[in-house]
C-alpha cells in the first residue's frame, strides 16, 4: 500500500482541530485506501449491510469506540449521516472520525446546516506535487499524460474500457443517484465537449446544438458536473470595468488524463503540455489551499491571467500566469493587469525553473518559480490565511 505522506499529515492536522474530518473527492481518488493507511484505525464500510445496522443506533456504536480512530468509509450510504457525525461532534469528541462520502452531500443545504463549525473538510484531489514522490515517479509528463487517479497514474497505459467503466460508474452513482437525469446519451456528449475544449472560455450556445439539449439543460449540466467536483468552473475576476470581461467563465475538467483520452492524445507536443501544464497548477492550487475559490482575468484587448488569488483580508490579488518553459512568458498581461490593480503578487509558473528567480519592471516584480516552490509558497499562504 502506498504512503500518502501528504495527506496522511493533513488528515493528522485536522484531527488537531476537530474530532469530526469529512473526506471527500471524484471517484478514484483513492479515499479508501487512504484512510485505511492511517495508523491505529477502526474501519467501518458503509456500503454493508452489516455496518448499517450497527449504525441505526448511533449512541450505541460510538460509546463502544470510545478513543479510538475510526473510518466510516461511504457514509453516505446510511440512511442519516449528518446525524451520526452531529452527535459525534457534539457527545463523542473522544472518538477521531474520517468519514468519506461523495462531494455533493456536503453541498446539500441539510447535511451543511447539521455540521457547520463541527467538522473539518478535506478534499482529496486528483495526485498534485506531492503525490509524485509518495507514488514514486516524479515525471510530470506522465502525470500530464496519465493523469492524477492513482490507478491511472500508476499503470504504464491505462484502456479505453478502464475510462468508460470510471464514466459508467460516475453515471450511475454520482449522477443518476443525487440528480435523476433522464437523457445518458446528451450528458455524456456534453461532458466530451467539455473536456475536449477544457480550460477554454464557457459559450454556453456551441453545446446545446451537438448535445441536442436547451440552453437551461447545458447549465444545469454544467451545474451538475461543478457539484459532483468533475468539473471547475472559474469565474473572472473583475471590478466592473468597462473593457474587463464580467461574466463568462473558464471551465477545467477535474483531471489532465481525461483532458488527454477525450482529445485523443497520444504524445504531447508542446502546446498540448502547455495546456495540460495549466491544468496541473490549478490542481495544485486547489490540494493546498482547499478551496475552489480561484478565478482568472481577461479584459477585451486580449489580455488575459490564468489565474487571481484574492484574500480574504482585502489584500491586492495575486496574479499567477502559467508556462510551460520560462523563455515562452509573455508578461505583458501581468503588466497590464497590475497597473489596474497595483499591490499584489506576480508570479510565474514554469516547468523547468529549477531556482526561482524574478525579474523587476518599472517597480513591479515578477517572481519565477516551478512546482516545489510553488508548493512552498501556497503552504506559506495557507499558514497566513488561517493563523
Amino acid at each position: 500500500m502506498k504512503k500518502r505522506i501528504y495527506w496522511q499529515n493533513r488528515i493528522e492536522n485536522a484531527w488537531e482541530m476537530s474530532s469530526v474530518l469529512w473526506l471527500s473527492g471524484v471517484r478514484k481518488t483513492g479515499k479508501t485506501l487512504l484512510s485505511k493507511s492511517i495508523g491505529d484505525i477502526e474501519y467501518f464500510d458503509c456500503e454493508l449491510p452489516r455496518t448499517r445496522r450497527l449504525l441505526s443506533d448511533h449512541e450505541s456504536f460510538l460509546t463502544k469506540l470510545k478513543g479510538k480512530r475510526v473510518v466510516l468509509d461511504e457514509i453516505h450510504r446510511i440512511k442519516d449521516p449528518s446525524a451520526v457525525l452531529r452527535e459525534a461532534a457534539l457527545k463523542h469528541p473522544g472518538v477521531k472520525i474520517l468519514a468519506t462520502g461523495p462531494s455533493t452531500l456536503t453541498a446539500s443545504p441539510g447535511f451543511r446546516k447539521e455540521l457547520t463549525g463541527r467538522m473539518e473538510e478535506i478534499w482529496l484531489t486528483p495526485v498534485m506535487s506531492a503525490g509524485l514522490t509518495d507514488f514514486g515517479n516524479t515525471s510530470v509528463e506522465h502525470r500530464l499524460q496519465a493523469g492524477g487517479l492513482p490507478p491511472f497514474f500508476l499503470n504504464e497505459q491505462t484502456s479505453e474500457r478502464e475510462y468508460q467503466e470510471w464514466l459508467d460508474s460516475y453515471w450511475a452513482k454520482d449522477v443518476q443517484d443525487e440528480f435523476k437525469l433522464a437523457k445518458r446519451w446528451s450528458f455524456q456528449q456534453f461532458l466530451e465537449l467539455l473536456f475536449e475544449n477544457s480550460g477554454k472560455v464557457f459559450e454556453a450556445t456551441r453545446y446545446a446544438g451537438p448535445c441536442d439539449i436547451s440552453r437551461p439543460t447545458v447549465a444545469s449540466y454544467l451545474q451538475v458536473m461543478e457539484n459532483t467536483f468533475v468539473a471547475h468552473v472559474i469565474r473572472p475576476f473583475h471590478t466592473g470595468r468597462p473593457a474587463e470581461i464580467l461574466s463568462a467563465p473558464r471551465v477545467y475538467a477535474f483531471d489532465t488524463g481525461f483532458v488527454c483520452y477525450f482529445r485523443g492524445l497520444q504524445d504531447l507536443a508542446c502546446d498540448n503540455l502547455a495546456n495540460l501544464w495549466e491544468h496541473f497548477i490549478l490542481n495544485e492550487i486547489q490540494s493546498r489551499m482547499q478551496t475552489r475559490d480561484v478565478l482568472y482575468w481577461r479584459d477585451k484587448h486580449g489580455y488575459q491571467v490564468d489565474f487571481v488569488l484574492v484574500d480574504r483580508g482585502g489584500a491586492a490579488p495575486t496574479a499567477v500566469q502559467c508556462s510551460w518553459a520560462a523563455e515562452d512568458v509573455d508578461i505583458r498581461s501581468l503588466k497590464y493587469f497590475r497597473r489596474q490593480y497595483p499591490g499584489g503578487e506576480n508570479w510565474v509558473i514554469a516547468r523547468d525553473v529549477t531556482k526561482p528567480f524574478e525579474i523587476t519592471e518599472k517597480g513591479m516584480v515578477f517572481r519565477f518559480m516551478g512546482l516545489q516552490d510553488l508548493a512552498s509558497v501556497l503552504e506559506e499562504r495557507n499558514l497566513a490565511l488561517t493563523a
